[in-house]
């Protein structure tokens, strides 16, 4: 019977052995793991690995050497083979992206490459792969290939060792099974530290596979809890992952494309231009009260009579996003279904007779794009959709929003828009979207931190504060020239905000927006209220004075902005089964009254209702 001791020292060994059986491979596989860690390390003052690297690394690969182990001697040395052949390309296009485009591999990219052809294949290769990459970290990451495939000549050298040499590393390997249970020991302590640190994350990415679109996979990384996908097999995975959510209501939108029906089309309303803003705070413009002058040529508009300001109008999210999504569908929330069961409103013009453009200086495809951009333009950017909602559209995204005016110029002047077409033009600005220093030229500059009276703020709040008021002013005169550009036409424009924006408000020391999962009414107030107005030009306004005065008798209704649409295609004229009234606030059968649900579970007016009591 064996002793107590001797069943310590076998277990102990049994705790190695996925080590001892794939030694190489554990040394060079956590190696690559580091070394792409440092590779993509973003070049910031303050910029870290990520904190459970040493830890994480550890576990994931020696959880793959137990499953290696196991797996009979012939059959394991070519699954180690394959996956460290798989680990060492990822390894390389994932830092190659970095090098490149500043951005680790992610959703678009993968998108990206599904829909690029040879052509254009070989183009990339001959523009972006260049000797100097080797320098690079992409140069590390093959040194470390490099290094794992000689070390398998390891065996045939120690061969032509001299006589001495070879009957030192004899001894030497002698010793080694006599270290086997100190390795053990250090195994099993190692583990169950690992285990212990990588629980959190490694739930979280569970978490995050679970989910069932895209959505709900944005709205999980907007927690601080959320996911980390440290390495680049796990980035790959995530893009595959990614890509096939979205492909999944892609084919629903598709299939509600083919159902799209006008039964007749008036044209009511030859131009109709819809603006769409970004991470507007109606609190800090002129419009709606706020004391710094940040909305001048829009005031001034205003005082004029046909700037229409509607004062209680919320956004179903504060995510862009999710928005988008609310927005450019036909549904809106409380209805059967999901956004992407209903056709989009651009399809529906198109389909009435409509010449549709589309400017954007966000939801361009691009390499370095965040997955929230990714989830707010797939279905935007999707080719066949793309072509069943825009007759044109930009193919660039500008530092600055007077970059899409140029753009929308440049498709006047080579006639791609036709000004004497029935036109339904969307712009959509970037507005004050973080970071605010960068919304605007430097050299418009009107507020600094000190034209700021507010003690209770720090002298960086009050900048942050000072450039976001700077860029409200900016986003002024972008709304103002895109107006003047269609001063002389029969035309109508509508403007509104995705979402607000906290922005050092209501006794909050905090810019930007928060996640959370409770709604209190001071978020509510700042991140779901957005500005509204219509603006009407001359021509139109005389033309239509019925919508005129329907405008001006609508401005105070309570309105969510998923209800856009209905009214969009009120002002067209377009008869179509996807039409309902109740959802028109220009029309006398408006429902006022329907739930305004936020982040698909608040009602915001009983919230804010029951804020006053």
């Amino acid at each position: 019977m064996k002793s107590m001791k001797e069943i310590l020292m076998k277990a102990l060994g049994w705790a190695f052995m996925p080590i001892q059986r794939n030694a190489r491979f554990f040394v060079f596989m956590y190696l690559l793991g580091v070394v792409v860690s440092y590779a993509t390390l973003p070049d910031a003052p303050k910029a870290t690995v990520y904190g459970n690297l040493w830890l994480e690394l550890f576990i994931d690969v020696f959880l793959l050497c137990i499953v290696l182990a196991v797996l009979p001697r012939r059959v394991r040395r070519w699954v180690r083979l394959l996956f460290a052949m798989v680990a060492y390309v990822v390894a390389v296009v994932d830092v190659f992206c970095f090098v490149r485009f500043k951005a680790t591999l992610n959703p678009t990219m993968l998108l990206l490459v599904g829909e690029t052809d040879s052509r254009e294949a070989g183009e990339f290769l001959s523009s972006y792969v260049q000797p100097d990459i080797l320098l690079s970290g992409v140069g590390a990451v093959l040194l470390v290939a490099i290094a794992h495939g000689l070390s398998l000549l390891l065996p045939r050298l120690m061969k032509r060792l001299p006589v001495a040499w070879r009957a030192v590393l004899e001894r030497v390997g002698d010793l080694l099974p006599k270290l086997v249970p100190l390795a053990g020991i250090a195994t099993v302590a190692l583990t169950v530290w690992a285990v212990a640190a990588s629980w959190e994350n490694k739930c979280a990415m569970h978490t995050m596979f679970s989910k069932t679109d895209m959505g709900q996979v944005e709205h999980e990384l907007t927690k601080p809890d959320h996911a980390v996908f440290y390495q680049p097999i796990y980035r790959l995975v995530f893009s595959i992952f990614s890509n096939h959510l979205a492909a999944k209501q892609i084919e629903k939108l598709i299939v509600a494309k083919d159902r799209v029906e006008v039964d007749s089309c008036s044209f009511r309303s030859p131009t109709i231009v819809l603006i769409i803003g970004e991470s507007y705070n109606k609190y800090h413009s002129q419009l709606y009260g706020y004391e710094k002058a940040t909305s001048p040529r829009l005031l001034k508009r205003q005082k004029n009579g046909r700037l229409v300001t509607f004062s209680d109008v919320v956004a179903p999210w504060n995510l862009t996003s999710f928005v988008f999504k609310n927005v450019f569908s036909m549904h809106v929330v409380g209805q059967q279904g999901e956004w992407c069961d209903y056709p989009l409103f651009p399809e529906v013009f198109r389909k009435a007779g409509y010449k549709v453009a589309f400017i954007t200086n966000q939801f361009l495809p691009k390499a370095k794009e965040a997955v929230y951009d990714f989830s707010g333009g797939f279905f935007l950017n999707n080719t066949e959709l793309s072509e069943s909602q825009f007759d044109v559209r930009n193919d660039k995204v500008h530092v600055l929003d007077e970059g899409i005016l140029s753009d929308y110029d440049a498709m006047v002047k080579q006639q791609r828009i036709d000004s004497n077409a029935n036109n339904l033009i969307i712009f959509h600005v970037m507005g004050q979207h973080v970071n605010y220093n960068a919304r605007y030229p430097k050299r418009q500059r009107r507020w600094h931190g000190d034209d700021y009276d507010r003690p209770d703020l720090t002298a960086r709040d009050r900048d942050f504060l000072s450039h976001y008021d700077n860029a409200t002013l900016y986003n002024d005169s972008i709304a103002d020239q895109i107006i003047s550009r269609f001063e002389d036409k029969n035309a109508i424009v509508i403007y509104f905000s995705d979402h607000g924006e906290e922005c050092f408000d209501d006794g909050f020391k905090h810019f930007g927006r928060n996640h959370s999962a409770e709604i209190t009414p001071r978020l509510a107030h700042q991140e779901f209220d957005v500005p509204f107005w219509v603006w009407c030009s001359h021509d139109y306004a005389v033309k239509h004075p019925d919508i005129f005065q329907q405008v001006l008798q609508s401005k105070d209704r309570r309105l969510m902005t998923d209800a856009l649409p209905h009214m969009l295609l009120y002002l067209a004229g377009i008869s179509s089964k996807d039409y309902n009234e109740a959802y028109n606030i220009l029309s006398p059968h408006y429902n006022e009254q329907r739930p305004r649900v936020i982040k698909n579970g608040v009602d915001y007016d009983k919230l804010m209702k029951k804020a006053k009591q």
